[in-house]
This record gives C-alpha cells, structure tokens and sequence, in this order.
C-alpha cells in the first residue's frame, strides 16, 4: 500500500466510507462554525495531510485548534494551540457516540463549539445526536481511501497549475465525500436550480454563482457502485455532453449529468498519473470549448522550482 496504487473496492468499504462520511461532517460542521464564510464554501472542506484528513487551523476566540483524522493511529486528534490536545479513537461506533466525545474533545480542551447536527447531502439523515445506529469501520479500508486521495491529490495539484485564472485549493468535501479542483471562467452563471438534502438554496446558488469545470474523485456511492473521478461543468451544455474526451473509458452520465471514469481504469494504467492528466485537461477543454472559455487563462503545467515563463 505504499508503493503504486492501491486496490480500493466499493463494496468492501463501503461501510467504513459511510461511517467516515458522517463523522467527517461532524468536524467539517464544526469548522463551519467557526470560520468565516469564503466563497463556493471554501471554509468548510478537509484537507490531505501525511497521517490523513484536516480541518486546518480554526481561530476560537484567543486560542486555535486544529482536528485531524489520523488513519495511522485510527484516531480524530484534536491540537489546540495551548499545547493541549486529545483524541476520539475510530471504531465501530454510533454516529451519536462519535458526535458526543468529539463534543466533550473540544470542551475538555477549553475550545467548545455547538453545531448544527443536520447532516449535509444526505436525504433523510437523522441528527448527530439522534443516529445511534452501530457504524461498522475497519481501519485497513480506511487507510486504502486515505492512500488513494494521497495519489489523486498529486496529481489534481499538478493539474491546478496549468490555469492562471480563478481556480480552487484542491479539498475534500465532506458532504458529498470527495477530493475536488475546479476552475472558473470568470463570468456569471445562470441561478443553480437544484435542491440538495440538508443545504440551504442560497448556498448552492453562490457555490455555483459563476460558471465552472469541475473535477474529483469520491469511493463510490450515490447510485455509482465503484471509485471514479468525475468531471462536469456548469452551466452544462449539449456540446459538453457529446464531447470525446479522454480516455475512451470515460462516458458521460445522464443521470448525474457528468463524465465518470473508473478508478480501476486509472490504477491499471501503466502511468496512471498521466492517464489521470489526460482525463482532467480533456474533461476541462470540452466544457471551455463548449462554452467559449478565455482560452488565454491556460498555461503549462508546472514545474517544480522553475517560475512559469512570462
């Protein structure tokens, strides 16, 4: 698991990846809270980190705190910036039981926090406190999803650098469960219309307040019952939709309205990180060109010490 990589199997995880999805908006809420707000929500996401998944630093009054997901150690570590700090072991567990010691975590350390308990993008979720429903978890699936956002978060880093336009951090979202990197035109997009469970309408229509090309990568789940990557942009167009992209596994998906791509197509490759670039920049110039994208916001990818030519 530490070379390559790994095999990830939906329906051997998915469990563990539901259970992780939930506890995950617990933090991720609480970094809600207490940060102001940015645009697209860009406050609230998760990010990478050598021993997994992080809130980053959050101010609480005179002091900070940051909490972590560490897959090595199978426990939420919570740091606050006293030196202070504790940790809510990952096991098979309630939601409620994980929802009360992260609460206790975070008062027992001097930095308490209330949240609102209503999971985000999941229709008829129950509160946090109310789910008492035993999650099965098992470290070893967790540690595999961990291994491959590691890998997907190289390369969607190294996509973001061929763009000189407005462009996001690559995150994980912790309400549909992705690692994500989107670009933006620059111009407005039409009101978003959709409805999404637990998500107010006034924060889908400023996520999706200007236009986008949008890429990730989630484990599976929603009606898609295997890893892949996905890429769609908004407003979507006919011309987006009959695009040929790279590589011929790719398709698009009428139903969820973008193009999927297997994560075992990726992992068989012989260089999967360029088949990974090859789907990301194709994906991106079938939305610009669907569009009329300034085309002049592209550059070449970067490289690691050298400035970009001017």
């Amino acid at each position: 698991m530490t070379t390559g990589w790994p095999e990830l199997s939906y329906s051997e995880g998915c469990e563990t990846f539901e259970a992780l999805r939930l506890w995950s908006q617990v933090v991720g809420k609480i970094r809600l809270r207490r940060t102001p707000w940015l645009n697209h929500s860009w406050h609230v996401p998760l990010y990478l980190t050598a021993r997994g998944l992080t809130s980053s630093l959050i101010a609480h009054d005179e002091s900070f705190f940051e909490l972590e997901f560490d897959f090595r150690r199978q426990a939420l570590h919570v740091q606050t910036s006293t030196g202070r700090s504790g940790d809510v072991r990952l096991r098979a567990q309630s939601v409620a039981e994980f929802y009360a010691a992260v609460m206790q975590t975070l008062t027992t350390l001097g930095v308490p926090v209330s949240v609102d308990e209503l999971p985000c993008e999941i229709a008829g979720a129950a509160r946090f406190s109310q789910d008492t429903a035993r999650r099965d978890y098992n470290g070893e699936q967790a540690q595999r999803l961990w291994q491959v956002l590691l890998r997907v978060d190289r390369v969607f880093k190294q996509f973001r650098t061929g763009f000189l336009g407005k462009s996001s951090p690559v995150h994980f979202f912790w309400g549909s469960f992705d690692l994500a990197v989107t670009r933006f035109s620059g111009r407005s997009a039409p009101p978003f219309p959709g409805k999404v469970p637990g998500v107010s309408p006034a924060v889908m229509r400023e996520a999706y307040s200007h236009e986008v090309s949008s890429a990730g990568f989630w484990p599976g789940g929603g009606g898609v019952d295997y890893p892949c990557f996905y890429s769609y942009a908004y407003p979507t167009t006919d011309g987006f939709r009959r695009s040929q992209v790279e590589p011929r596994e790719a398709v698009f998906d009428t139903q969820l309205g973008e193009f999927l791509l297997p994560y075992e197509v990726v992992r068989g490759a012989s260089d999967p990180d360029a088949l990974l670039l090859a789907f990301l920049q194709s994906t991106y110039r079938a939305a610009a060109e669907a569009t009329g994208w300034d085309r002049a916001l592209e550059c070449a990818l970067g490289t690691a010490g050298i400035p970009r030519t001017v």
